[in-house]
């Protein structure tokens, strides 16, 4: 049997279902038990759980249900049925229908996390970006891997260890990058599964119309989030930090960089 903590460790009740890996899980062990998931946890975790328990307060109901810490020191999280967008795409991922459906969706968490307000002491696994001007809670990893599809149907958005404080239409852009999908082969729009190259410039303006700016400013701002990515994998990949040592040593530095430079070449960006 394994006990679930709530947040002041309190004892929640107790679960005799057997562990089930479940894929993924490049960052985190991940497990499920019956109707929950268990990832590791860290000093971020309650801030994180913070903002779960925030989100399912304001009725966003795309985001699992925070369920405290099992006596592993695991989170546990509420299981979200559905299937993830992984290479190659489901077929709605490559439709706009499907893309309008993601960007709502970032719309809709925008709105959600504006409300909330983050304790002084709160601890974030990527620290927040340093930069002036306004500053919002993004989710920090919205690619298709972690969104969970119905059919066509978006049904949930999952892996909220990455959110953090970050410039505004950080989530939008990251959206875009992954979603159009603004990147070469080999992990661009054939290893995705389109028949035929896709319209970027169209896909870009979709989520951008979304995010309330044009396709030009939703790129250079997804350059700029590129490029922190970049510095991060260097400075606290070479310090050793997980999971920033391993990005580093999977080459993902020369690919953020060969992204950035295709960008802009495709928009012919300054």
């Amino acid at each position: 049997m394994q006990a679930i903590l709530d947040g002041d460790g309190a004892m929640v009740r107790e679960s005799a279902e057997p562990e089930q890996p479940l894929t993924g899980g490049m960052v985190n062990t991940v497990v499920r038990v019956g109707d929950t998931v268990r990832r590791t946890a860290g000093p971020w975790t309650p801030a994180v759980h913070a903002v779960l328990e925030h989100l399912e307060r304001v009725g966003f109901d795309r985001a699992p249900r925070a369920l405290g810490l099992d006596d592993q020191g695991r989170e546990v999280l509420s299981f979200l049925p559905g299937t993830p967008a992984d290479r190659p795409w489901p077929e709605v991922l490559r439709t706009g229908d499907g893309l309008r459906q993601l960007a709502e969706m970032v719309a809709d968490l925008a709105v959600a996390l504006a409300s909330f307000e983050a304790p002084p002491d709160a601890v974030w696994r990527s620290g927040g970006v340093p930069r002036d001007g306004r500053r919002v809670l993004r989710h920090g990893d919205l690619g298709p891997w972690n969104t969970l599809w119905d059919g066509d149907r978006l049904v949930g958005l999952i892996d909220w260890d990455f959110l953090e404080p970050a410039p505004e239409l950080w989530d939008f852009a990251q959206l875009a990058w992954f979603a159009v999908p603004l990147r070469p082969e080999p992990k661009g729009w054939r290893t995705c599964g389109f028949a035929e190259e896709p319209d970027h410039l169209a896909r870009l303006e979709l989520i951008a119309d979304h995010a309330g700016v044009s396709a030009a400013d939703l790129a250079a701002t997804l350059l700029d989030l590129q490029a922190c990515d970049r510095d991060r994998m260097l400075t606290w990949g070479r310090a050793g930090i997980h999971p920033y040592d391993s990005f580093l040593e999977r080459g993902l530095v020369a690919e953020i960089e060969a992204e950035s430079r295709w960008l802009r070449d495709q928009l012919r960006l300054a």
